[in-house]
């Protein structure tokens, strides 16, 4: 077992009756991200890697864009949660009063700091990086991911995401019960540790518009996942200069936009 993990008893019933036992399952609670003494959002979250979620969430929300614009953060654990205290410099600090000042009014669409459709789905920036992959450093990139996930060996209930480079392999993984979390949290490893994006940002989930944006935001222009994409998840792929790969299974793969980035063997 880890820390974000525990095992419980539970009955299982399969065909020859059932069967008293153990199994692991997931720690998920709720961790507030607070940006100058107030909140910007609760996350029902797997509680590790706390800072790097909450760093992580501050660069794809668009709340910073630079590690030097916080300049303090605590991570604090209580009766009902966990809190990442973040302190922005003024610059951001008042960007972000200004934004809080439009969540105040009345409801618009129902997404934080939003009031128009149109703000709902952002063009997202340009990724200009000229990587290059064959299929068979892609398989290898999301079996060595698959290899990687111990929260989710563990428990099956856990999400991945993980950074792999054609040069150091597999460089960064992070696990949560929820997929964003676990991009936000890959993000802020990057981020933090000043890391190369130049790569593929591998994910064991199906990839939604949000995801997309999450990895312009990093600046990685190869994305590749297990399950599907939707279809604005691929329309925002193609305007980001994004290599969308998804269905990446044992056999193959599908390229939804930018092939070119993906060579021939």
């Amino acid at each position: 077992m880890t820390a974000w993990s525990q095992e419980l008893g539970r009955r299982r019933w399969s065909a020859s009756g059932w069967e008293a036992g153990r199994r692991a399952v997931a720690e998920e609670t709720p961790v507030a991200i607070v940006h100058d003494a107030s909140t910007t959002a609760v996350l029902m979250a797997t509680p590790h890697d706390v800072e790097d979620l909450a760093l992580g969430f501050s660069l794809t929300e668009g709340i910073i864009e630079r590690l030097d614009q916080v300049t303090g953060i605590d991570v604090v654990t209580g009766p009902h949660g966990v809190e990442a205290r973040l302190w922005l410099a003024a610059e951001r600090s008042h960007r972000l009063s200004a934004r809080r000042r439009r969540m105040t009014g009345p409801t618009g669409c129902g997404l934080c700091g939003i009031d128009s459709l149109a703000e709902a789905a952002p063009r997202p920036p340009v990724v200009t990086q000229s990587l290059s992959l064959t299929p068979a450093q892609l398989m290898t990139a999301m079996e060595t991911l698959s290899d990687s996930q111990r929260l989710g060996r563990e428990t099956r209930a856990a999400h991945a995401a993980g950074f792999w480079n054609p040069g150091a392999g597999l460089t960064h993984v992070r696990e949560d019960v929820g997929r964003h979390n676990a991009l936000d949290k890959l993000a802020g490893a990057l981020f933090t540790r000043s890391a190369t994006t130049s790569g593929v940002i591998l994910l064991t989930s199906r990839v939604s518009v949000e995801m997309v944006q999450k990895t312009a935001a990093i600046g990685a222009s190869i994305l590749c996942a297990v399950s599907a994409p939707t279809a604005l998840a691929v329309r925002t792929a193609e305007a980001a200069g994004i290599t969308l790969v998804a269905v990446a299974r044992q056999d193959g793969f599908e390229v939804f936009s930018r092939p070119d980035r993906i060579a021939a063997e």
